[in-house]
């Protein structure tokens, strides 16, 4: 162990940050994979020179540096006892994109897909395309020489690599690039670290003995897909000492030789523009790998399998039901096949010689032909089927180990037959899903590791799997890379003699061991390390809200793997996770939240296992988007662990006056609707609102939200009878909810104008406020109260006939979403939460009827651009709103592609959150609010929304209740 003042002197050193605090340490000891390395620090270095003083302490410390960009190896690579050196952060930098050369120069923390929308304009693209493209990046691209879908028509990382530059293990500063005979000469003789690993590579390959060996045990070339141990295979096939380029073997090197600071890499024109796909629908797993063969002698550009399994999991999903418009009869597997061309009688011609080929093999028995956006919707329903196949409850996951063999295309019909005896021998249901046209399968055996003969299993599944792929003379790891899961098979899978030479290599270039030690040589057992201690006492934690659905909230927070989709950039879409894309800190994802939450209430030993700091600290920017609800593949909902956690922590911890202020706004805004003359005097005068402010610490730059004229309760009682309908189309109660009764009480009577005109009765009773508040603040015995009560007055009043709807989409959803947790007549909430909606789920419906009709409002023209709520796009769809705004005939909608606003309740309004708050929404619904025309009408439904693009852009948005009430005839 390096000594706490030493690493203190370290930081000041840097230009960058070192970290070594327990929640720095914790949320990098895991990535993607089952492992769990406590590193000793933590490091976002800030230049290159900082690396080079991080080379030279490692060095004289006799520590290790284990280099990371985004964290989603699923091997293990990023793992390690020593300092993590995380690049993603500050080096970014595109340095050069050559349209010419078709060569773009970057830094390692360039995300794959963030290059790709730059390289549009010059009619260029990265090809290799991992699932992870939204997140992952070049560097880490590189050292696992990735792969993806488009590998059989793009290839891999490993052929698009000109350069890279960086630095030795002895600090010096290096490119390795293409060579020619002469200049290899010149390199064998210089006197340092560069030539000795020059000499040491001459002297290896040029043996007779080890050619033959090289050819005779490492994979084929024929198999594109190969990622065992270090490449040297390549650079034989490299014509070497003729031409010759090191990156070959760097690719796949997993930052075991060198510290990458600068990539070159080749890039493609793209790809034709009109698309078909042949859905090739098979009675057999073994069919659909026969069909590859004769299918793959066309130019596919993907050619992706998913079996039943997968398939099956889809459904009964709702949100995916409609993607499986294509599935005719019920298949054991599809074979998804895509052709591309740039003129639509090419394509024709591709697609019936294709059609041809399968029809002529007697191999499957539909060929539904997919085009346009719905390719689109056929890749989503496969990767949606993963994603739910790896969402599972409880102890038993689907884990990587075995996932990513790759055989020789003509042999894989027969190589799936003896793998499914092994998994047949391990008591395994096989799930297939593949790269079939690559000759590569991913599966993931189902296993607890908490249990030790699981842990047993995990071991003698990979070694016998291994021993498999070598009968076949595959590559065990095809694309994810050896890491520590399948690093302890590479001396199996290639033999002794050739493992020697990778030692003898990592050792040339790394003498001391520096550089991310224990991935490809010298690994530890594939067993160790793990996660979970085996056979360990689960932690007993009680909790105020229900967490049966994944059998507590520690394995909640267990069920987030890793896979880091909460990293991905604004520019990727979607709303997860808004902190992280405002400070780009690690600390500030999904990922974190749950890995700490994880970590401590694993291993605290306090009585009140909440009651951490770190924990605090993680929680602090969660601003409870409900983003990772539904865009995290394994639904980690952080918000719901927020509000728990302060809950649990208040326990141990006063919560501040502001906490309890916010936490109980409703009641102060009741005492203030009293008197709202006076209470709206104080809360908008200059003065006596600055000093409410300072004192709360709100920031100073806000507005704070002053009390409606009237309460919307009392204006529904004067005008109840007015309100009467005589022969409603139907009747509906509304919820009205603390925001719209108190503060947007216009809103709440455009409502009650508008569906009274459109012939429908509206009731509202009394009722406490939703508790929004209360659960965002961790105020959870009170949100519960709110909640049970709430529950006791709609339980015998709402059903499909007679709804409840609502304004404000956080307070509403409420019912589909924390009441399922809090209340405690579960069987009332739920009969409640599949008859509430936002309003305009509601108004969607009855338009859908026929009940509501275009011919009832006006025909005047108008622009209209919609900012959804989070929690509406978490919980219900965006498109909603979209479309009852589009039913007037000359209403031009469109829906602003924006994540959070940045406001989220309470949140901005906190001096300590105003920058980040601001930070959110300068992202992407600023600049579009502030593109738009002033004749275009902003919609948002959110009472913060609204706010926050006011505070933001001067802009009054409207709530899309209001425009249609405006609208009306």
């Amino acid at each position: 162990m390096i000594k706490k003042k030493e690493l203190e002197k370290l930081s000041t050193q840097l230009e960058g940050s070192l970290h070594i605090d327990d929640l720095r340490r914790s949320i990098y000891a895991t990535d993607a994979s089952v492992y769990r390395v406590m590193p000793q620090a933590v490091c976002y270095p800030k230049t290159e020179e900082d690396l080079k003083k991080l080379i030279i302490f490692a060095t004289e410390n006799k520590t290790s540096l284990i280099p990371r960009t985004a964290g989603t190896s699923l091997a293990g690579q990023c793992t390690g006892p020593g300092i993590i050196v995380d690049v993603s952060r500050n080096f970014t930098e595109i340095i050069e994109i050559n349209s010419k050369n078709k060569t773009v120069t970057l830094q390692p923390g360039v995300i794959r897909d963030d290059l790709n929308r730059l390289l549009e304009p010059h009619h260029l693209f990265f090809g290799p395309n991992t699932s992870t493209s939204n997140r992952c990046m070049i560097g880490g691209m590189v050292g696992n020489n990735s792969s993806g879908t488009t590998s059989i028509k793009y290839g891999t990382t490993r052929d698009k690599v000109v350069s890279i530059k960086g630095f030795l293990s002895d600090g010096s500063k290096v490119e390795f690039k293409d060579l020619s005979k002469d200049e290899f000469q010149k390199k064998l003789e210089q006197n340092d670290l560069e030539g000795e690993i020059y000499q040491k590579i001459y002297a290896q390959l040029k043996n007779t003995e080890n050619q033959k060996e090289i050819i005779e045990q490492f994979p084929p070339e024929s198999l594109h897909r190969r990622n065992t141990g270090y490449a040297i295979d390549e650079l034989l096939h490299s014509e070497i000492f003729e031409e010759f380029n090191m990156c070959k073997l760097l690719a796949g090197s997993e930052g075991t030789l060198m510290f990458m600071t600068e990539i070159t890499i080749k890039v493609d024109d793209l790809p034709p523009v009109k698309s078909a796909m042949v859905a090739a629908h098979f009675s057999s797993i073994e069919n659909c790998m026969q069909a590859v063969v004769p299918a793959m002698k066309h130019s596919l550009f993907t050619c992706e399998m998913m079996d039943k399994i997968i398939l099956d999991c889809t459904k009964q999903n709702i949100k995916y039901n409609e993607n499986r418009f294509f599935i005719e009869g019920d298949p054991q597997a599809i074979l998804m096949l895509e052709l591309r061309a740039d003129d639509e009688e090419n394509l024709i011609e591709q697609t019936e010689e294709l059609l041809e080929t399968l029809k002529n093999s007697g191999l499957c028995y539909a060929l539904p032909v997919l085009t346009g956006d719905q390719i689109d919707l056929a890749l989503e329903l496969r990767k949606a089927g993963l994603g739910l196949l790896g969402n599972m409850v409880g102890d038993k996951k689907a884990v990587a180990c075995i996932e990513d063999t790759a055989v020789a295309i003509p042999v894989l019909a027969d190589y799936i037959l003896e793998f499914t005896e092994i998994m047949r021998k391990y008591e395994q249901k096989a799930v297939y899903y593949a790269h079939a046209g690559a000759g590569e399968i991913h599966l993931r055996p189902i296993l607890d590791l908490k249990k030790s003969e699981d842990v047993k299993l995990f071991r003698s599944i990979t070694h016998d799997v291994a021993k498999l792929v070598k009968k076949y003379n595959g590559s065990l790891s095809g694309e994810h890379g050896d890491g520590r899961v399948r690093a302890e098979f590479i001396e199996l899978m290639i033999g002794s003699k050739n493992y020697a030479l990778l030692k003898e290599l990592k050792y040339t270039f790394d003498p001391k061991n520096i550089f991310n030690p224990g991935k490809i040589v010298d690994a530890d057992a594939m067993d160790t390390s793990l996660r979970y201690e085996p056979d360990r006492q689960e932690p007993e934690i009680e909790t105020l809200m229900d967490f049966s659905d994944s059998e507590g909230i520690l394995r909640l927070a267990e069920k987030c793997n890793g896979s880091g989709d909460c990293r991905k950039s604004v520019e990727a879409g979607g709303t997860m996770c808004p902190s992280y894309r405002a400070t780009k800190d690690e600390k500030d994802t999904t990922r974190a939240r749950a890995n700490a939450l994880r970590e401590f209430l694993t291993n605290s030993e306090k009585a009140n296992k909440f009651d951490h700091p770190e924990i605090k600290e993680v929680m602090d920017l969660c601003i409870s988007c409900k983003g990772c609800k539904s865009e995290c593949p394994s639904n980690v909902d952080v918000g719901a662990l927020k509000a728990e956690f302060q809950y649990q922590y208040y326990k141990s911890n006063k919560p501040k006056l502001r906490d309890k202020l916010f936490a109980n706004i409703t009641h102060y805004n009741g005492i203030a609707a009293k008197t709202p003359g006076i209470s709206r005097f104080f809360m908008t005068n200059r003065f006596t609102s600055g000093v409410m402010k300072s004192f709360l610490g709100v920031a100073s730059q806000r507005e704070l939200p002053a009390v409606g004229k009237i309460t919307l309760s009392k204006y529904y009682q004067k005008n109840k009878d007015r309100l009467k309908v005589s022969n409603p189309i139907k009747t509906v109660y509304l919820f009205n909810d603390e925001f719209t009764n108190f503060l947007d009480t216009e809103i709440g009577m455009d409502a009650l104008e508008l569906l009274f005109r459109l012939n429908y009765q509206v009731e509202i009773v009394a009722h406490p406020e939703s508790g929004r508040s209360m659960i965002s603040k961790g105020f959870l015995k009170e949100a519960k109260k709110c909640a049970d009560q709430n529950v006791a007055i709609f339980k015998d009043l709402i059903s499909e006939e007679k709804p409840l709807i609502g304004i404000e989409p956080s307070a509403i959803l409420s019912f589909r979403d924390e009441y399922l947790r809090l209340a405690d007549d579960k069987s009332s909430a739920e009969k409640i939460a599949k008859n509430a909606f936002i309003v305009e789920e509601f108004l969607k419906q009855e338009i859908a009827l026929g009940n509501i009709k275009a011919e009832h409002f006006t025909s005047e023209e108008k622009t209209i651009k919609i900012h959804a709520h989070c929690h509406q796009k978490a919980l219900s769809n965006s498109a909603r709103t979209f479309d009852i705004l589009n039913l007037p005939v000359n209403f031009k909608v469109s829906i602003i592609a924006s994540g959070c606003c940045g406001m989220a309740g309470s949140f901005g309004y906190e001096a300590e959150h105003y920058e980040v708050s601001m930070k959110i929404g300068e992202q992407s619904l600023f600049p579009a609010v502030r593109k738009a025309e002033n004749t275009t009408i902003i919609s948002a439904n959110g009472t913060s929304c609204r706010h926050q693009i006011f505070d933001g852009t001067g802009r009054k948005a409207l709530h899309p209740i209001t425009i249609l009430k405006n609208a009306l005839k």
